[in-house]
């Protein structure tokens, strides 16, 4: 069989180290073997995890009965708690873990910086302000809520681009930029909840905090429809993100239109953040921590996009499976354990940056 023929099969026409090239007609994709394996494993893992905490609760369920129930069997109580009460916690812990993991990918990938995470520079504090403002001065509803969590987020993000722009976006500028930003906004918010009354403070610090209690299909049904419309968006620029990892002049020969893909990714992320703050509030470190796994696991250049959002997923229903059994009786808000443990990570990663010499 001749190269051209072998190509047209779709069949691996090179292989090496970091991959094999796919070839169908006049496309050409890469596999990396060992992200494709990374990605099945987290992807098997979010599927077990999530199947553990939906049978976790004050009526434990056995995991196998938990399946039989999501694919139609079971009783009639198993299937009320199973698809009703624990589904759409579950739902909303992975598209929210998946939204943050994929935020936080493209957000180190465009600042070249592991710093470079939405939490870290000031778009969940961001949100906050916005879920806050709708609590405290508004007395608004869930759904205001969330609105005002979506607009805080991508209000803060333009504010962050505007006035890290100089003839262009650098990255440490965009960091040094948000992380002033997430100190005046974390003020704003400090200010906010000493304003609200008993009842609308104690609401506002349960949101602040981040939890995914209490969620149900009204949570599910918004995040499912913005991340089906904004991760598409992500993925379809991954390649123009790898090459402006190797700097704006080197994109910009390989023909990158580089201000503007670096815009609608930097909109997409936000939104992406937003949207995961409005349903489940700003958790911590989960977009921080999940892309710097994920790399470390695939062992691959580039942004790694889909390994993070898989990752984020798994990182977040792992930790809320952890914070209502780690703890006896008192079950913790997860937003709570991801911080304590996203900060442990975060001094962890300065003090590597720092041997380094990069800080």
């Amino acid at each position: 069989m001749n190269p051209s023929t072998k190509a047209a099969t779709g069949r691996p026409t090179r292989s090496g180290r970091r991959g094999t090239t796919l070839r169908a007609g006049g496309l050409s994709v890469r596999v990396d073997p060992r992200g494709v394996l990374v990605g099945a494993v987290l992807a098997g893992a979010a599927f077990a995890m999530s199947v553990v905490l939906i049978g976790t609760g004050d009526y434990d369920i056995p995991p196998l009965d938990v399946v039989r129930t999501l694919f139609g069997g079971g009783t009639v109580a198993q299937d009320f708690i199973v698809n009703e009460l624990r589904l759409p916690r579950v739902l909303v812990g992975l598209l929210v873990g998946a939204a943050l993991g994929l935020a936080g990918a493209v957000f180190q990938s465009l600042t070249r910086n592991p710093l470079g995470s939405p939490d870290v520079i000031g778009f969940g504090q961001g949100s906050a302000a916005g879920a806050l403002t709708v609590i405290v001065l508004l007395d608004g509803g869930t759904t205001a809520v969330s609105v005002g969590a979506v607009v805080g987020g991508l209000f803060t993000g333009l504010a962050v681009y505007v006035l890290a722009w100089r003839r262009g976006i650098h990255g440490y500028r965009l960091v040094l930029v948000g992380i002033g930003a997430s100190s005046m906004l974390f003020a704003v918010n400090g200010y906010l909840l000493t304003k609200a009354k008993m009842l609308d403070a104690a609401r506002a610090l349960t949101w602040v905090t981040g939890s995914l209690n209490g969620r149900d299909w009204d949570q599910v049904w918004p995040l499912l429809v913005s991340c089906a419309v904004l991760m598409p968006v992500a993925f379809w620029y991954g390649r123009p993100l790898r090459m402006m990892e190797m700097g704006d002049d080197s994109a910009h020969a390989l023909g990158v239109p580089v201000e503007r893909t670096r815009f609608v990714l930097m909109l997409t992320a936000v939104l992406l953040t937003a949207s995961a703050a409005a349903a489940a509030g700003p958790l911590a470190f989960i977009a921080l921590v999940a892309p710097q796994i994920a790399r470390r696991l695939t062992r691959a250049p580039g942004p790694n996009l889909l390994p993070s959002a898989l990752m984020g997923a798994v990182l977040l229903i792992t930790a809320d499976w952890a914070a209502q059994r780690a703890f006896g009786a008192d079950q913790l808000p997860v937003g709570v354990l991801t911080g304590v443990l996203g900060g442990v990570y975060l001094l962890w990663l300065l003090a590597t940056e720092r041997r380094a010499g990069r800080i």
